[in-house]
């Protein structure tokens, strides 16, 4: 943490002041839009370079298993297309989240989480990024805010006369795996220990797309303290903690676990997707103190889109980390043989559709050319209701490959905005449905699903296709041609679209045999 180089933003109306023998630091409440604008704005198109070139790495690594070359790869070139400016690195641009220490001698107006709410807004209106945020309308009826607010804001007091920052944009994908368990003295032994980290870091699968940072928090005198300090150590805000207990109550980072951490994560054999042992980049364990009659234990990542910097104001201005704009300095490096990939004919009917997948075993990189429909959470919710009303099965939905997603908003002159795919578990509950009724044969997003989905593509003939989690930009800017809104116009990101793509690289994850990538 102490060697990220910053940038001055600004340094007008800020000052420093003497009253009563006390310095004092006057920011003008202003500062504090301006500041959280350009935080989101560079979030959302820059990553560290650090992360890139842990990521380029593998892409370079001989040793690593194909697949996951191919993805870090991508990943990279996600990278070098996003820092154009104009497609995010993700569709998912995720909810913005601000942790701040405001020094006690750090005078502002008080109006901290306005102006910095002011900020967040302008950064989703002057961006091409996606509006994910949702407000209920009632206990189950919902509605997109049309703007990404509510931001999530933390305000603490430190001392001195510097207010510090660490900045996030975290997706929905990434939150979804964070697991808080509300444990016992009986899990402090190794054993024990080892067996949970075992069976939790199994069962985080690719859906959030990996690689990941990964973060287990043991101890915390709150569940609220524990989940609070897993979610700032994923962003690398306590890579300084001491690496030994003192035995004050003071935590520390355990190394030892870290290393046996990113160990377990490799013997799982997810990898970066799609196969391999590179699920976790790095690793954080950190223990803390707790009642003794409670032990909250936390497990989550931040996935390949690590979307974390710091932002600073002092007497000398009001500065933010420098993020990478130019990963493209890293192309050499992540040159890959190409991988056998067979071409799949979407404007064939589906039956022939069908018959060209069936050709190729799980685990087979294909790639895509024709049309799709793309639909996720709402849309299947809708046409769930519909159909169970004796409505229809729009032909849509039969006759074509149906892509999880919800794109980010559209630059002028591309087809569409960035437009990765969303994770296919939150649809496994609709398959075994619409499959029997002759729709939804196809599918194509992230991650792995329930068994349930396995049975239901051996059943009904159906196959799963997993496209690269984290490569909205890539995707938006080199495989899709055009698109435009089918149905549910009124859902905005989430409505059904219908797209043609060309060479959209994916793997068969789950064939209509029953078997599987995993």
């Amino acid at each position: 943490m102490n060697t990220r180089q910053y940038r001055k933003i600004s340094s007008d109306s800020i000052h420093s002041e003497k009253n009563g023998g006390r310095s004092f630091l006057n920011v003008a409440p202003s500062v504090l839009t301006q500041l959280a604008a350009e935080a989101f704005r560079d979030l959302s198109y820059y990553l560290r370079p650090d992360h890139l070139d842990e990521l380029a790495a593998i892409a370079a690594d001989p040793a690593a298993a194909p697949n996951e070359r191919f993805v870090c790869s991508s990943l990279v070139k996600n990278a070098i297309i996003a820092a154009e400016g104009k497609l995010p690195l993700c569709q998912d641009t995720g909810t913005a989240t601000i942790f701040a220490w405001r020094g006690e001698r750090v005078l502002t107006g008080g109006a901290d989480e306005e102006m910095l709410t002011k900020g967040v807004a302008q950064a989703w209106s002057e961006n091409f990024l996606r509006y994910s945020q949702v407000a209920p309308l009632s206990m189950f009826a919902e509605k997109n805010t049309g703007n990404n607010l509510p931001a999530q804001i933390d305000i603490a007091f430190s001392p001195g006369e510097e207010y510090r920052f660490m900045f996030m944009a975290k997706g929905g994908g990434s939150a979804n795996k964070t697991l808080l368990l509300q444990g016992s003295r009986a899990l402090l032994n190794e054993k024990a220990f080892a067996a949970f980290l075992k069976d939790k870091i199994g069962g985080l699968g690719v859906a959030a797309c990996p690689p990941y940072t990964l973060v287990v928090v043991v101890g915390g005198t709150s569940p609220e303290i524990n989940l609070k300090t897993m979610k700032l150590a994923s962003t690398g805000w306590y890579d300084d903690l001491p690496t030994t207990a003192d035995g004050s109550g003071s935590p520390y980072r355990d190394l030892e676990w870290e290393a046996r951490a990113r160990d377990i994560a490799a013997e799982t054999g997810w990898g970066a997707q799609f196969g391999g042992s590179h699920l976790v980049l790095e690793a954080r364990v950190i223990r803390m103190a707790r009642h003794a009659g409670s032990c909250p234990v936390s497990v989550g990542v931040s996935c390949s889109a690590h979307r974390n910097m710091l932002g600073k104001i002092t007497a000398e201005g009001a500065f933010l980390e420098i993020l990478d704009k130019n990963p493209a300095r890293l192309l050499e490096k992540i040159k890959i043989d190409s991988l056998k990939a067979a071409a799949i004919d979407l404007d064939r009917p589906m039956p022939e559709i069908l018959l060209q997948l069936a050709s190729q075993p799980a685990g087979s990189l294909v790639m895509l050319n024709g049309t799709m429909v793309v639909a996720r959470d709402m849309a299947h919710a809708r046409l769930f209701e519909m159909v169970s009303s004796g409505q229809p099965m729009p032909d849509y939905f039969k006759n074509h490959p149906v892509y999880y997603a919800g794109p980010a908003r559209t630059p002028p002159g591309y087809a569409i905005g960035s437009f990765g795919p969303t994770t296919a578990q939150r649809m496994d509950e609709y398959i075994d449905f619409f499959m029997s009724r002759g729709a939804s044969l196809v599918t194509l997003a992230k991650g792995n699903r329930a068994e349930g989905v396995i049975k239901a593509c051996s059943q009904y003939g159906g196959f799963y296709l997993g496209t690269i989690g984290g490569a909205a930009a890539l995707i938006a800017s080199e495989n899709i041609i055009s698109s435009e809104v089918l149905d549910f116009a009124e859902f905005g990101m989430e409505a059904v679209h219908r797209i043609k793509v060309k060479n959209m690289p994916a793997f068969v994850i789950y064939d209509a045999q029953g078997n599987s990538l995993y």
